[in-house]
């Protein structure tokens, strides 16, 4: 009880008083998700993160956008966003990407089961079904650190956490065999274990920051954090309260939530080096949408104490709508890496559009509640 007094405490002193004063309307934030879809879109094969080549519509890049589009889609007043979803989809084959085991290229499973949910289409789920069933069949031998490895075949970075577990629960609701949940949570307490500091309740992103320092503060990147939390958003949605996974997976969502609150900077984001705000002051979207869309789902289910995380949200998504230019596009987000960087008023990327998209969907929904504020 003490720790939650104080708690509150630091929460409303590092409310500024710019944020306190305004007011989160439903329709507005469905407005700005709008603009933030439809920009990307429209740009959806525009060059990001200095890359040479448009990112291949079956790369995680695309699929975390596909992840934040879908959300939007079940809010969308037409099926214009189903559609878009559908046809990129139907281009592919519904297959996934290239190589067999990696997290990454798993990760546009999870808009292959948006669509079957709303089309009932088993065939869409099918060749992601044939893959997980191959990977079970052949589990990797690969170590689960960084140093040893042969194309990240287990889940040995943070990332991989968002990337590929959601898709499993998404197969073992779809399914009812509990083979396929069985196997995500054998997989996830291996990188659980191996990289959750359990005095930060953060994970670091792969072996190569653990026990290394930079300006005396243990280094955790705000998007890795932002991949693990969102992902256990998405991975408890796919099973029932009280369930063994559920509960497994509500507990280190419970770990983590108050220390990812307690992080927030005065701008209302996250910084990317999380501990360091000091030295990593600018504004980041990416990991911040991620944040923002897990702490507002955390209240929505009633996980989270509302007097406590409401302000945190409201302050993270009036923050985030500030970075949204006059066409729509997100900005401030940190392009491809794995660690604390830079980002710009001109930098945008596809993942950042999705996280945004992800929060606004679960912040629609605390602010459409008329009962709840």
């Amino acid at each position: 009880m003490r720790k939650s007094l104080i708690f509150n405490l630091v929460l409303c002193l590092i409310i500024g008083s710019s944020f306190t004063n305004k007011k989160i309307k439903p329709e507005t934030v469905k407005v700005q998700m709008q603009q933030v879809a439809n920009w990307q879109i429209v740009h959806f094969k525009d060059l990001y993160s200095g890359r040479e080549k448009a990112h291949h519509p079956r790369d995680w890049t695309n699929a975390a956008f596909y992840v934040g589009l879908s959300a939007y889609a079940k809010m969308a007043d037409t099926d214009t966003y189903f559609r878009w979803l559908k046809d990129v989809a139907e281009q592919q084959k519904y297959t996934l990407h290239w190589r067999k085991y990696m997290a990454d290229d798993l990760a546009v499973g999870q808009m292959y089961f948006s669509l079957y949910d709303k089309y009932g289409d088993k065939e869409m789920i099918a060749p992601t079904q044939k893959r997980f069933d191959w990977i079970m069949a052949n589990p990797s031998k690969e170590p689960i650190t960084l140093d040893n490895y042969k194309h990240m075949q287990r889940w040995t970075w943070c990332d991989a956490l968002f990337m590929a577990p959601p898709v499993l629960a998404e197969l073992a609701r779809v399914t009812q065999n509990e083979t396929y949940t069985k196997f995500m949570m054998s997989e996830y307490e291996a990188t659980k274990a191996h990289l959750f500091d359990t005095e930060e309740h953060l994970f670091y992103r792969d072996n190569s920051f653990i026990g290394k320092e930079k300006n005396g503060k243990k280094i955790f990147w705000s998007r890795g954090n932002g991949w693990v939390f969102a992902g256990l958003c998405l991975i408890m949605d796919q099973y029932e309260e009280g369930s063994k996974a559920h509960q497994y997976f509500k507990k280190l969502y419970l770990e983590m939530a108050p220390k990812v609150a307690q992080l927030q900077m005065k701008n209302g984001l996250w910084a990317m080096s999380l501990l360091d705000s000091k030295n990593y002051p600018q504004k980041e979207t990416s990991g911040s949408g991620f944040f923002t869309y897990g702490l507002a789902w955390g209240i929505n289910h009633g996980y989270l104490d509302k007097a406590t995380y409401e302000p945190v949200v409201k302050k993270a998504w009036l923050g985030l709508g500030k970075c949204i230019n006059k066409d729509g596009m997100l900005s401030f987000v940190q392009p491809i890496g794995a660690a604390p960087g830079e980002s710009s008023a001109d930098q945008t990327e596809v993942y950042g559009s999705g996280a945004f998209l992800l929060a606004g969907s679960e912040v629609f929904k605390l602010y459409n509640d008329k009962s709840s504020l």
